[in-house]
């Protein structure tokens, strides 16, 4: 016991130098309430270190830096996403979170607002002028179930099955209507020697999509809400209906053999290699999908249809998984005048550097640029915007207590693999559920 905390002390510490002799992120803010005091600040993210988001706030920091002489903006990246999570606990446990960090609308991140530890940022935006230049639904991906707002997002993506068009004419089958349809076209696809779906088995959350749809399109966000709490159960109808939906996906053998142990990469590759007839990912991966680089074979027959229905669906075609990615938090400990100077230009200037590198933004306004190469898929796909409902369908690994939602991830793979039962993947569920849901919903 005495190891395991000097262990969490250490761990405690070393992030806590990391923050404060690199960034001051312990440092309190100016007891001005006016003055713009330079300072290097830190970003606490779980994002690609070369993707559009960190490269585009990188540049506009140092813009910042070049008329603001001693600011610095210091990012701390941590993509591996279970590392990051269990940094940020640690983190937060210690009262040493940074001016700026990573989190989505989950359990943990109610409690930090709880405690009165995050910036209110419906209120931030709205006293930076810019809260009615977001797209709505961006900010409500971002939003807790009582409406606050904690989180600035940073992308606006859209999430379809992009489906080969050659492969489903090789195995006589057609765009699905419904969910059901998708099982039904995996023995035929099987049957003309192709993968029906690539699937990123090894992260958990891809399943954890698949088990939101059934739900969504019976009951909109209400089921989840409910189950979470433990007000419903995961037996009841509309879970069981989910539940033997992802069983008869495995049974089929809807996914790649060994799909398990097979990551992100390799799921996007067996569709673009052409190995795969399905392949359901956002629109950030638009230019993997259309790239001179997938061979004309594949690259000429890709297309892409939404979520299909369920019979008495409450929700419309046209509502389906809508995000805004990982929301940035702001620490209410240290924002002072600069650090709302500073995001009021980074906020300012960003939707149109993100249109120009060829994504949706989360601001309404600006047009993507498209990437010269790029087939019209591009261009059509991001359109889609244009023709959105009301509703959106909120990944489940946002909504599920912390043990829940890893629990969930696991028995999804071995129900899939037919080493579980439907039954026995129910009971699990709530049970757990009933444990821990007074953790965080209590």
């Amino acid at each position: 016991m005495k190891k395991h905390l000097v262990g969490l002390a250490g761990a405690v510490t070393a992030f806590a130098l990391a923050l404060t002799g690199c960034s001051g992120a312990t440092a309190q803010p100016s007891t001005s309430s006016t003055e713009i005091v330079p300072r290097q600040i830190s970003w606490l993210l779980s994002r690609p270190a070369d993707g559009s988001v960190i490269t585009i706030v990188k540049k506009l920091a140092d813009e910042y830096a070049a008329k603001h002489p001693g600011f610095s903006l210091n990012l701390i990246t941590t993509p591996d996403r279970p590392s990051y999570l269990q940094k940020l606990q640690t983190l937060a446990a210690a009262n040493q979170l940074p001016e700026l960090f990573d989190t989505d609308a989950t359990p943990f991140t109610q409690k930090l607002v709880k405690q009165g530890k995050l910036v209110d940022v419906q209120k931030m935006l709205t006293d930076l002028g810019l809260y009615d230049k977001y797209r709505p639904l961006a900010l409500d991906y971002q939003r807790f179930d009582d409406g606050g707002l904690y989180m600035v997002p940073f992308e606006f993506e859209l999430e379809f099955f992009w489906y080969n068009k050659a492969l489903f004419q090789k195995a006589g089958v057609s765009v699905p209507k419904t969910l059901d349809d998708i099982v039904s076209l995996c023995k035929p696809l099987r049957d003309a020697g192709v993968i029906p779906i690539s699937v990123d088995g090894q992260d958990g959350w891809p399943l954890l999509r698949y088990m939101s749809y059934q739900p969504f399109r019976l009951a909109g966000s209400d089921y989840v809400d409910k189950l979470k709490k433990g007000e419903a159960k995961m037996s009841d109808q509309v879970g069981a209906k989910a539940v033997q939906w992802m069983s008869d996906l495995g049974s089929n053998k809807c996914f790649q053999d060994g799909f398990s142990s097979q990551g992100y990469t390799d799921a996007r590759d067996l569709f673009t290699s052409g190995k795969s007839a399905m392949y359901q990912i956002g629109t950030w991966e638009l230019a993997s999908l259309t790239n001179k680089d997938v061979p004309a074979a594949v690259r000429d027959n890709v297309d892409f249809f939404t979520l299909p229905t369920v019979k008495d669906a409450v929700t419309a075609d046209n509502e389906y998984t809508v995000v805004s990615g990982i929301g940035m938090a702001v620490s209410q400990q240290t924002y002072d005048p600069l650090m709302k100077d500073f995001l009021k230009f980074v906020l300012d200037n960003y939707s149109e550097r993100l249109a120009a590198s060829g994504h949706l933004t989360p601001m309404q306004g600006y047009e993507p640029t498209i990437p010269a190469g790029s087939s019209d898929l591009y261009k059509r796909a991001l359109a889609e915007v244009n023709n959105l409902g009301k509703k959106i369908a909120f990944p489940w690994d946002t909504k599920l207590d912390p043990t829940t939602n890893t629990l969930m991830q696991q028995e999804l793979t071995l129900l899939v693999q037919g080493d579980s039962t439907p039954a026995a993947f129910e009971q699990k569920i709530d049970a757990s559920i009933t444990e821990n849901a007074p953790k965080f919903f209590g």
